[in-house]
């Protein structure tokens, strides 16, 4: 039986107009596992596609169709499609199939968006800025500290689609974790929603401790020895990867607020509690970063005060040898006058006496200059 088959026979449980399209772009396809990406129909973007009832993986049901029959025939479970980066041509089957709105597709398709959640109908839209520490062996003015990528997730009642965008941020080992706990998959695909900004956020704390040890590290440096003569680059690089991190954590307030207080549809209240926990998770990531934003202006500032002490130490120095050479200097301009009467000017031992003077003179500049500090 073809898949164009299959879609008519699953018009009969809503979307017709939608599923008739996806049935004309189904007649030119085989049906092909869409588990396996490299064999996809849709792309190479599908991930995974897997259908839950009561908690539990149902085996032998990886065909998008035949998922979506099942859970809607049934009227019990969901499934969950996950994919990484699809183009536009990959996701017009999906987005008519699931009825998504054109707006959340095009959201979806293009990436780099903010965090956010927005609202169609009786489907839910969130988007998740994810982040990842990247390992260095020294921070240098030009170290990436901090990468960036994206998890859209569309929400029904009876289906979860998770479009992945970055190098990282895989929720495989995620759906590993639930599948473990069949109890927790259970309560829906609000259930995945919410293991997924756990996850996300629980991913800010890690970059963040990681994040303060790179600040405690600098502030070390600024306040050692030659701290006058550290890069400034390494502070301003610091700042900017910060800001990429707060341009990830902070907009996600909002929509965590009304996740956990907001009534939605799609999300029961039993779940709300859990997005409570996350939303504290994130006041501290907030919190940490703020501190660190805050913490880094103090430690530039020192640094500008050490830079401006250090010259003014170089200036000091400068000037204490210009007038130690100074004496020799003055001495050997009067000498140098080239006037017939001057004192001492043909004794047979003017010459060592003035050398000798000159000296002396000399060595009690440099013994004021150092006593004074400037040397």
């Amino acid at each position: 039986m073809s898949m164009a088959v299959n879609l008519r026979k699953v018009t009969g449980l809503g979307r017709v107009g939608g599923l008739r399209k996806v049935a004309r772009l189904a007649r030119r396809r085989s049906r092909v596992d869409l588990s396996h990406p490299a064999r996809s129909p849709l792309g190479s973007s599908v991930v995974n596609c897997v259908t839950y009832q009561d908690g539990v993986r149902v085996p032998g049901c990886a065909d998008l169709v035949d998922a979506v029959r099942l859970v809607r025939k049934t009227g019990e479970g969901f499934v969950w499609l996950g994919l990484h980066e699809p183009t536009d041509r990959e996701f017009t089957g999906i987005a008519e199939l699931f009825d998504l709105h054109p707006l959340a597709v095009e959201d979806a398709i293009e990436a780099h968006q903010r965090p956010k959640l927005e609202h169609y109908g009786d489907t839910l839209f969130a988007v998740f800025k994810t982040v990842c520490y990247v390992e260095h062996e020294q921070l240098t003015a030009t170290s990436e500290v901090v990468d960036t990528g994206e998890i859209m997730v569309f929400v029904g009642e009876d289906f979860v689609i998770t479009v992945r965008h970055g190098r990282h941020g895989s929720l495989g080992p995620l759906r590993e974790e639930l599948e473990a706990a069949p109890h927790q998959l259970a309560k829906g695909p609000a259930a995945v929603l919410h293991a997924i900004a756990d996850h996300v956020v629980d991913d800010y704390l890690s970059v963040t401790d990681a994040v303060q040890a790179d600040i405690d590290q600098v502030e070390t440096d600024v306040f050692s020895e030659n701290g006058g003569r550290l890069d400034a680059g390494r502070i301003y690089q610091m700042k900017r990867e910060l800001l990429e991190l707060k341009r990830a954590v902070v907009p996600l307030s909002r929509p965590l607020e009304d996740l956990a207080t907001r009534p939605i549809r799609v999300v029961a209240p039993e779940i709300q509690t859990y997005f409570r926990d996350v939303l504290d998770h994130l006041i501290r990531a907030k919190e940490q970063i703020a501190a660190f934003d805050e913490l880094l202006n103090s430690i530039l500032q020192a640094h500008l005060a050490q830079v401006t002490v250090a010259q003014n130490e170089d200036m000091r120095k400068i000037t204490s040898w210009a007038a130690v050479i100074a004496v020799p200097t003055m001495v050997c301009g009067v000498y140098g006058m080239n006037f017939e009467h001057m004192p001492e000017l043909h004794w047979r031992f003017g010459y060592p006496l003035i050398v000798a003077v000159t000296a002396g003179a000399c060595l009690a500049v440099y013994r004021g200059f150092r006593r004074n500090g400037w040397l």
